[in-house]
């Protein structure tokens, strides 16, 4: 399952950055978040935990499992879930994400993807 979901993750992030670029920033704040999302799902099973595929539950594993307890990664990407979430509530059900957030959250998504992928 590790490796379906990297990939997932791998291909969002791809999709993020085209809409990105061709200035389709809420659909490229909605997949830089399902890219950090299926990253940390990798994650997950790499630590050997079967986790419930639920956005809150996948926050929290994640965060216990790679920031706080074990310190694997830094604790910035503790963060990185909810506030990817965030700007993907805003662009599917709000206001929408600027240009602006759109290329904070790509770049977030991007270091979480590329941290994960060194890290397992």
């Amino acid at each position: 399952m590790k490796e379906t979901f990297l990939e997932r993750a791998k291909e969002n992030l791809k999709i993020a950055e085209l809409a990105f670029d061709n200035a389709c920033f809420n659909a490229s704040a909605n997949r830089a978040y399902y890219s950090a999302f299926h990253a940390a799902i990798a994650a997950i099973y790499a630590a050997d935990i079967i986790p419930n595929i639920d956005h809150k539950v996948i926050q929290a594993l994640f965060a216990e499992n790679y920031c706080n307890r074990r310190k694997r990664l830094p604790s910035k990407f503790k963060g990185y879930l909810f506030e990817l979430q965030y700007y993907r509530n805003n662009a599917d059900y709000k206001k929408g994400v600027s240009k602006k957030d759109a290329k904070q959250q790509l770049k977030n998504a991007k270091e979480f993807v590329e941290i994960i992928l060194e890290y397992i």
